[in-house]
Parts: C-alpha cells; structure tokens; sequence
C-alpha cells in the first residue's frame, strides 16, 4: 500500500498500515490454533479492571467505563467468529448500587446509550440480546430500551449476547428456591420432582447452555458472585489485561488455554482418551 488510505473516519500512515496488517496476522494465527469442534458453547466474562485503566491515564473512572464498549463488541465478534453460541457479560452487580452516585448515573446513561446506538449491528450481526438480574430496579429508561433490544432482536439466532445487570447469582439461588417452593405449595410440584433440572429450569439462564468458560480481566482471581450454580463445572481464565485494552487475540488467547485443558467431569483422564471403553 502506497501513502495513506481512509479506513472508517481514520486516516492511516504507511507504518500504521504494517501495524494493522500484523495485528490481522496475529488473529488470523490464533484462529488456526483453534480447534472450531471443541469451541465452548458459552463464555461468561467479568469484565474488571476499568477503573484502574482511568486511573492509569489520570482520569475519572467513568473514562474507563466508556472506553471499554470496544472490548465487548471485539469479544462478542470473536466469539461470533469461532463459532460459541452465548456470551454472558456481569455488566452491574447487586453491589455495584454502593459505587459514588454519578458513577452509577454514568453506567446506566452509557447501557441506555451503547444499546441504541448498537441496535443495528445487534441486526447486522445477527445477536440477540437478554438480560439477567432484577431489572425492575433500574432506571426507567434503561428498562425501557432494554426491552426494546431484547424484542427487536429476538429473532436473531448467530450469538446470544446476554447482559447481567442489577445480577447477584445468591440472590438469583433464592428466588429460585422461592419460586420453586411457591409451585409446591400450589401442588404445581411435587418436592420429589425436584432435581437439577428443575433447578435450572428456574433460573434467569433457563434458556442459556451452562457455562463452560469464565473470563476475569485485570489479575483478580474471584468470581464475585456471578453464575454460581452454572459455573459449576467452567473452566476459569484469568488474565491480567485490563477490561478497555481486552481485544480479540486476547479473546482467542483464553479459547486456546481452555482447548488445552481437559475437562473430565469426574472421569479419569484414561476414560475421557477411551471414551467408549
């Protein structure tokens, strides 16, 4: 490529041209790591480590929020392109109610902002969109766009891009319970009927596969109360980049390591290399 070339709203030099060209290269090398018959169904990721990204730039913590809506939609494309069927983001926790007034304010302004401005990619890339947690607490205006996200995509069927917000997974384990022990009251159920399945059943991922994969950003190696029953058997990555600068090869980079380990639900490594023996 001679000179320069207009990409998007951005104009590239020559130097940036072989940086972008070895970024491709780099993806494209992982991708053929990637075994695309032993990809996981659904990627959960804890997506930390904004407020330290801001603080590392000498600004407020509402500069990382903002900046990290380029990490969800590279993540979600990756996933897309390898084939996982669900994507799970802990996008507001219980707890994050306890956060300074205007940093809650920010978050709710930037779901209710980032949801219609991403509407017609949600179409283009064909992603439908839920929603877990206890939404009747959040603004009106976030209920309100969520809603019609949720109702606009519903018929998408590539990727399901599900966000947790106002989602606490002990408070989900006790609604649970409750909703169950209402059925048996009514004679709905019987409490001889109850197993996992009727357990899972009830939960806000009812319609979800269970988790196979987690990834937390930024180095904390916790799960903080998110998909507690259903990461009952995923795999967990960490990873010490930061939310804002996660990017596809970081994507792909969990989707190997996951693909490197080997999953044998309470069988012996013999059995899962034998497994009609």
């Amino acid at each position: 490529m001679i000179g320069t070339y207009l990409q998007g709203y951005h104009l590239y030099t020559p130097l940036e041209d072989q940086r972008v060209l070895q970024n491709l290269d780099k993806k494209m090398n992982k991708i053929l790591n990637i075994n695309l018959q032993k990809v996981p169904q659904h990627v959960a990721i804890i997506m930390d480590g904004n407020g330290r990204w801001a603080k590392g730039k000498g600004m407020e913590r509402v500069f990382g929020h903002r900046n990290a809506l380029t990490s969800i939609r590279e993540s979600v494309e990756a996933a897309s392109d390898i084939g996982v069927k669900a994507v799970t983001l802990y996008t507001f926790s219980t707890e994050n109610w306890n956060r300074p007034k205007y940093e809650v304010n920010a978050l709710m302004s930037l779901l209710v902002s980032a949801l219609k401005n991403e509407l017609p990619n949600f179409h283009k890339d064909n992603v439908k969109i839920g929603a877990i947690g206890d939404i009747s607490n959040l603004p009106k205006k976030a209920q309100k766009i969520l809603a019609t996200v949720i109702e606009e995509t519903k018929n998408n069927s590539k990727i399901t891009l599900t966000f947790a917000l106002n989602y606490g997974s002990r408070e989900e384990i006790v609604n649970t319970i409750k909703n169950i022990s209402k059925k048996v009251v009514n004679n709905e159920l019987q409490i001889e009927e109850i197993d996992e399945k009727v357990i899972n059943n009830h939960l806000y991922t009812f319609n979800l596969p269970e988790v196979d994969l987690m990834i937390r950003t930024s180095g904390e190696q916790r799960i903080s109360n998110f998909l507690l029953w259903q990461m009952a058997y995923a795999e967990l990555y960490f990873t010490d980049v930061l939310w804002p600068d996660f990017r596809k090869n970081d994507f792909f980079d969990a989707i190997i390591e996951y693909q490197h380990r080997e999953r044998r639900f309470g069988k012996t490594s013999e059995q899962i290399e034998t497994p009609n023996e």
